[in-house]
């Protein structure tokens, strides 16, 4: 398993579906998960109200919008890089965020079932304020994972 590897209970997925509280916003991922994780850069404790931003990384080709439109904030994350959050501008639930990656950081708590979507790592843990959980048992990184 490497460092952003998936820690999801069970068998191979083969579609996951999730939205915003209030239903207004809908989507599915059709393609295998390609990690899990948590992040606790400053920016995305703002985005979560104080904890850590618990992500699923989903290939951008297997996510699709199926009802809704959401509203967009976008800003540098930690690396510097734009980020483009996206939530509903209803109920006001985070739902993914686009950034430089050929991947989308799925909200896990935005899932249907979110149950066996446990993170695989922790980034961004040089700012995590004490409290935030972090399992010693995964990988963990002070800011991104150095990339391949």
């Amino acid at each position: 398993m490497g460092p952003l590897s998936p820690c999801i209970a069970g068998n191979v997925m083969t579609k996951l579906e999730g939205g915003c509280q209030c239903g207004a916003i809908r989507y599915e991922v059709s393609l295998d998960l390609m990690g899990s994780g948590a992040c606790h850069c400053r920016s995305c404790q703002y985005s979560t109200g104080g904890g850590p931003n618990y992500v699923a990384l989903v290939p951008t080709p297997g996510f699709k919008v199926t009802r809704g439109q959401p509203k967009t904030y976008v800003r540098p994350g930690g690396s510097g890089a734009d980020v483009t959050r996206n939530f509903c501008g209803d109920c006001g639930t985070p739902l993914w965020s686009r950034g430089d990656l050929p991947f989308l950081p799925v909200k896990v708590g935005s899932f249907d079932d979110p149950s066996a979507l446990e993170p695989g790592v922790h980034l961004w843990t040089n700012d995590a304020p004490p409290w935030h959980p972090i399992d010693p048992g995964r990988p963990a990184f002070p800011e991104n994972p150095p990339r391949p």
